[in-house]
């Protein structure tokens, strides 16, 4: 399901369907400040970092992980992360093979196993439990902010930079899980991830005292040169607008952009459109790191993948952070 437009109208103008909508979103969020009050009923022996957002769907969660599971990795230490395996049919906890298929343990998961051991659990705190039990050395929480059954000791809200907390209501009314004031007094970083452009704007919308990171997805160089090629691009992700953007920035000529829904089962059906489409237009299948390991393994080597890794800006106070948690 696409977000609905309304989601992303400013504040100070809320659409009529967001006013409409505005007491069942209060609802929404006094639930959820009801549930996130509970307080925390495990601790784990070993550092739990949080990469959460306030917004429903994609915002960035993925990569801010990889990268952190970078930096853990390059002090020495052995993180490994835990997600709940959105869209994937295993309970767990279980730890994530690159065998494994999206349709039992969900496309994030097959992707991030790639850079640490990751486990998938639909209950938190058995899958941190069991990650402490493998040698984790740090958890690296997928997820899971407004979850109050583990202890967080360092909890990172990552935004889309140019959409920012939407129109600032709670699900229906908008596109957050909790308000913007209730839900930033228990981070510790706000992770913006975008242009210079959308930074400044998100600055000027979105005022906060929490200490903020700014960061910009880029595409890994893999010797591919797209300078002008045909493309029939396709993404099952958060904005898929913006692979889109980053292919043409990379001079690529995309015939057609197929948006498709978070996480979308990509049906055989789906699969032989784009492969026929592909053909008869003498152009090259190209998607993104998450779409493709939900791909049938023999139609993965008719698509190139673009990889993306997030670049944090100005990363010292996390890295201090991060330092501290451990110490």
């Amino acid at each position: 399901m696409r977000a609905p437009k309304f989601w992303y109208t400013p504040p100070s103008n809320p659409n009529w369907r967001a006013r409409l909508l505005a007491p069942l979103g209060a609802l929404y969020g006094y639930l959820t400040a009801r549930r996130v009050s509970q307080g925390a009923t495990y601790n784990a022996p070993v550092p739990v970092i949080c990469i959460g957002n306030l917004n429903a769907g994609g915002t960035g969660k993925t990569p801010t992980t990889i990268a952190l599971a970078q930096m853990l990795i390059e002090t020495g230490a052995t993180p490994h992360i835990v997600s709940r395996g959105y869209g994937g049919k295993l309970v767990g906890p279980h730890l994530v093979k690159a065998d494994n298929n999206a349709q039992d343990v969900g496309d994030e998961p097959l992707l991030l196993t790639a850079f640490a051991p990751t486990w998938i659990a639909k209950d938190r705190a058995k899958g941190i439990q069991a990650a402490c039990e493998a040698g984790a050395s740090h958890v690296l929480m997928d997820d899971g902010f407004q979850n109050p059954a583990v202890a967080k000791s360092l909890s990172i809200v990552v935004v889309d930079a140019e959409k920012g907390f939407g129109n600032g209501r709670c699900l229906p009314a908008g596109p957050l899980r909790e308000p913007v004031d209730a839900g930033l007094k228990r981070a510790d970083f706000v992770l913006s991830i975008g242009s210079s452009k959308a930074q400044k704007q998100f600055d000027a919308d979105w005022p906060t005292s929490v200490p903020r990171l700014r960061g910009h997805l880029e595409p890994l160089q893999t010797g591919i040169d797209f300078n002008a090629m045909r493309c029939i691009a396709f993404a099952g992700i958060g904005h898929p607008e913006k692979f889109f953007n980053t292919l043409k920035k990379m001079g690529a000529h995309i015939l057609r952009a197929e948006a498709l829904s978070d996480h979308q089962t990509l049906t055989p059906g789906l699969l032989r459109r784009l492969e026929s489409d592909a053909l008869l237009s003498d152009a090259q299948l190209v998607t993104t790191e998450k779409d493709a390991v939900r791909l049938p393994r023999s139609f993965r080597q008719q698509v190139v993948t673009v990889p993306v890794r997030l670049q944090i800006e100005n990363d010292t106070d996390l890295r201090a952070a991060l330092t501290a948690i451990t110490a």
